[in-house]
């Protein structure tokens, strides 16, 4: 996609997981949304703990469907499926007026190429999540399990969200992005900088000569150590030195 011509400010937030019991992480975010600075944001995946379906909103989701919505009123909002809210659809973001994207997508912003994805296609490592990737993205299973009464696909994600859970604790190895896949993808795209969530392992490096990586922060207000990261690219044509990434508060996401 390529960035209108007025755009010089763009941020990128990732695995906020926002649910219901977890108030300070939403109130974090709900601010940011009303009060950042940007031209653009483009969510990377799992903004939502789960997503069972648009006709599945209570309270919560309706209250963060009303944050997005108007935030959208004033800034271009993004959306990109993590493996948390892969079932959120058309009906919820036409409702909330955000664009949803493909994964990966590629943005052409300050003369360059960005490549955008939430991540976890690219954990290679981690096969047991491949498959069961590949089996809930199948338009078989996620025509079923959205043919299911809205208690029922409660049920169902609580098991998943338990099986997972007890998959982590079991085992201490977390697989980061397969970086020939990512390189492969970055070549295919004609792309130099891949920007992605998933693995909550902030941080920018190389993955190989000429191909950088930006990871986005998970975001966590409740932790013993508070964690929360808005991921700015910013642009002034007027300067030589090109487009500036920062990872910043959100306090200073707002400020700024």
């Amino acid at each position: 996609m390529q960035s209108p011509p007025h755009w010089r400010v763009i941020d990128f937030i990732s695995d906020l997981h926002l649910q219901a019991s977890e108030k300070a992480t939403f109130q974090a975010w709900k601010t940011y949304m009303q009060d950042n600075t940007a031209d653009a944001v483009f969510i990377l995946g799992d903004l939502f703990e789960v997503w069972i379906g648009d006709d599945a909103l209570g309270d919560f989701e309706s209250a963060c469907l009303e944050v997005i919505k108007q935030a959208a009123s004033r800034q271009a909002v993004f959306f990109l499926h993590g493996n948390r809210d892969f079932l959120l659809g058309e009906a919820f973001a036409n409702a909330c007026a955000i664009t949803l994207l493909p994964d990966p997508v590629t943005l052409e912003f300050a003369g360059r190429r960005w490549l955008l994805t939430h991540g976890d296609a690219l954990c290679l490592d981690d096969v047991d999540y491949q498959q069961f990737r590949n089996r809930v993205r199948s338009a078989a299973w996620q025509s079923d399990f959205l043919a299911q009464p809205v208690p029922e696909r409660q049920r169902l994600a609580s098991e998943l969200r338990r099986a997972s859970a007890d998959r982590k604790a079991s085992n201490s190895f977390y697989a980061d992005v397969d970086s020939p896949m990512a390189q492969s993808w970055l070549r295919t795209s004609d792309a130099t900088h891949l920007i992605h969530g998933h693995t909550h392992r902030p941080g920018d490096n190389e993955i190989a000569a000429g191909y950088q990586r930006s990871v986005l922060s998970d975001w966590d207000l409740g932790a013993s150590v508070p964690r929360a990261q808005v991921l700015r690219l910013t642009w002034n044509p007027s300067v030589s030195s090109g487009p500036v990434l920062q990872r910043l508060s959100p306090a200073a996401a707002c400020a700024a």
